[in-house]
């Protein structure tokens, strides 16, 4: 029975994307987060309490990785943390980037590819809205972030148990597989309204109970926020830039 554990992660950028530096401000949006209990059928059940465990500890672990960048940098807790904006736009600005997150999930990470994209580089935007919130907050940027983890309960991990203990004596139970985590970070130019740099990170075990960091905890929550975060790479025009002879 194969015990793989992995963590897959692949960034994209706009070709003359430049990872902000200097006197930037950039705003931190309230992240996306929901965790699920995996159950002994597999069913994903969203645990309200879970998530907002995780979404406290993904707050923290962000404002203490951008801070560390340097910047002046503005972490919402809250739809209502941002002066002459209302909750309602707030809201509708995360909505937006949530069509588009998962559009550029899909179709740039999970081979689901678009003709009309091409796959070198971004050709993303959230439009005038994220303009607009732009010229009323003065930041440069926003920061978003989506997040999925799906803990395996104790009936499903004695299943797989069970499982095991059949392979002992002559009969192997199907791989019922473990739980993991689906997330992306995007970073939108508040002066254009595009997204010009995006992440996605994949972790996952074919073993129940194998985690690959809990987001129900202070260091799970770090150790994604890292791996989203850590190291926010140029775009290909920028890496790989045209020698003029």
């Amino acid at each position: 029975m194969p015990a793989a554990g992995c963590v897959q992660t692949r960034q994209y950028a706009d070709l003359q994307f430049t990872p902000p530096e200097g006197d930037y401000r950039l705003l931190v949006m309230r992240p996306d987060v929901t965790v699920n209990s995996v159950t002994t059928g597999g069913l994903n059940e969203p645990r309200a309490d879970w998530t907002e465990q995780a979404r406290t500890n993904i707050i923290a672990a962000m404002a203490a990785q951008q801070s560390a960048r340097g910047g002046k940098v503005k972490v919402l807790a809250h739809r209502n943390e941002l002066p002459g904006v209302s909750e309602e736009t707030v809201a509708d600005l995360e909505r937006l980037h949530s069509a588009v997150g998962n559009s550029i999930a899909l179709h740039k990470y999970l081979g689901a590819y678009l003709p009309s994209k091409s796959r070198r580089g971004l050709d993303y935007t959230l439009g005038e809205e994220a303009v607009a919130l732009g010229r009323k907050t003065g930041y440069d940027y926003a920061l978003f972030m989506y997040a999925e983890d799906s803990i395996v309960s104790s009936g499903r991990v004695a299943l797989q148990v069970l499982g095991v203990a059949g392979c002992i004596v002559g009969f192997c139970a199907p791989n019922i597989g473990g739980g993991g985590q689906f997330a992306y970070a995007s970073l939108v130019d508040l002066k254009t309204g595009d997204v010009v740099w995006f992440n996605v990170v994949q972790t996952g075990s074919q073993i129940a109970g194998i985690k690959m960091g809990d987001l129900r905890t202070p260091q799970g929550s770090a150790q994604l926020v890292e791996r989203l975060l850590g190291r926010m790479k140029p775009g290909y025009a920028i890496r790989h830039p045209v020698v003029q002879r």
